[in-house]
């Protein structure tokens, strides 16, 4: 009796369960849908490049050379970075992000593969601005060393919402993206 009584309860638990992880698991899946909806038109990277201000983010030894940002201890690449220059302040806007990620295809194209999140430390009067998070995601400390500015930090958050990346969606190196 006390076995059917503990089934009966798993069988009344276990669909609530599955709803409950489904909801979780969806937390933050509508923002990314609406990411990919408005970044959908820089798949064409000429459209990128029409941006005001826009440009290709390039590396300075001994970080690397080129515009094509790789992790010189094998953990994978970022890519491209295509900075859009007038959204780099203070701000978070989650469907207006700084930078887009782009891989080079053998053939020459270019894949939008993700995008890249930039937050200055500082507003323009000097105050600092406090780590933002954003779909669960605290933005990691970066120092602008690699693209020539040692001296100046940002906040920054990567999401590989158009090419899978094994370390995870937001994990800044993705193993499936080259140089």
């Amino acid at each position: 009796m006390r076995t059917k009584v503990l089934l009966g309860a798993l069988i009344a638990v276990v669909p609530v369960l599955g709803i409950a992880g489904f909801a979780a698991a969806g937390g933050g899946q509508s923002s990314l849908a609406d990411l990919r909806q408005a970044t959908a038109k820089y798949h064409d990277i000429a459209v990128a490049r029409a941006e005001p201000n826009s440009v290709e983010l390039p590396q300075v030894p001994p970080f690397g050379t080129g515009t094509c940002i790789e992790n010189l201890n094998g953990d994978g690449a970022m890519g491209i970075h295509l900075l859009l220059q007038d959204r780099v302040d203070d701000r978070l806007v989650p469907t207006e992000p700084e930078a887009l990620l782009y891989e080079k295809r053998n053939d020459g194209s270019y894949k939008l593969t993700g995008v890249e999140y930039i937050v200055a430390q500082h507003t323009a009067t000097g105050a600092p601005v406090p780590r933002p998070s954003l779909y669960g995601q605290q933005f990691a400390d970066t120092n602008l060393a690699r693209f020539g500015d040692p001296g100046t930090n940002v906040w920054t958050l990567h999401a590989w919402v158009f090419k899978p990346n094994p370390g995870g969606m937001f994990d800044p190196w993705n193993t499936r993206v080259s140089c």
